[in-house]
């Protein structure tokens, strides 16, 4: 069973900026793609940056593009953000899957769910 640990959210200044790191527990074929989702109350949970662990090809959605930016690292992945706005608050997901179904929301293709991570920007 793979289990993935986030860390890093907090509080944070519009304008500002923070690093996410997720830790998978093992490496396989089928945690190959491994990404960053997040949702907000009420809404659908979005794509925000995924990672190949192989190719180290990385794939943003429209809440990811611009401003932040996806790495991989040792045993997991990272997540820079900058230039965080308030409307970037929401609890940040890491999940890892063997394939990217990027326009298949809510889990996109992943398998493995890590339990959160909330980021809150203040205005």
């Amino acid at each position: 069973q793979v289990q993935l640990v986030e860390s890093g959210g907090g509080l944070v200044q519009d304008g500002g900026s923070l690093r996410l790191s997720c830790t998978a527990s093992v490496r396989t074929y089928s945690t190959d793609y491994m990404g960053w989702f997040r949702q907000v109350p009420g809404k659908e949970r979005e794509l925000v940056a995924v990672i190949s662990r192989s190719s180290d090809s990385p794939w943003y959605g429209d809440a990811g593009k611009g401003r932040f930016t996806i790495a991989n690292v040792k045993d997991g992945i990272y997540l820079h953000m900058y230039r965080l706005k308030p409307e970037d608050t929401a609890v940040y997901y890491c999940a890892a899957g063997s394939v990217l179904r990027a326009g298949d929301p809510p889990n996109y293709g992943m398998n493995y769910w890590g339990k959160g991570t909330l980021v809150t920007v203040s205005s």
